[in-house]
């Protein structure tokens, strides 16, 4: 099973930008791309890279259900825009299906 990151406070609250009326949280493949993308995106200041496996995507689903969409990141560099964009289905699929790279942590 493959885990991915997301940016998360302390608080507990997940860190979602809007695409043209949607809210999409973006996912990235390591802590490391996840900073990178913070440091150039100042509202992410206050949120921290943490894991983001199917448990969490499970327990996001129950509370946001079909709502839940994502930003799949594959260039931490550009703006979150420029990623896929997924629901929590999909991405469920994508943890299943491709083995976890620890090379990139």
């Amino acid at each position: 099973m493959n885990s991915f990151y997301a940016m998360q406070r302390a608080n507990g609250d997940w860190f979602a930008v809007d695409d043209n009326g949607q809210t999409r949280m973006p996912i990235f493949r390591s802590s490391s791309e996840a900073m990178i993308a913070r440091s150039r995106d100042s509202g992410m200041e206050c949120f921290r890279p943490v894991t983001f496996d199917a448990h969490t995507l499970e327990k996001l689903r129950k509370t946001e259900g079909e709502r839940a969409s994502f930003f799949i990141v594959a260039d931490p560099s550009r703006k979150l825009k420029h990623s896929l964009r997924m629901g929590s289905t999909e991405l469920a699929a994508l943890m299943i299906e491709f083995p976890k790279d620890t090379s990139k942590q």
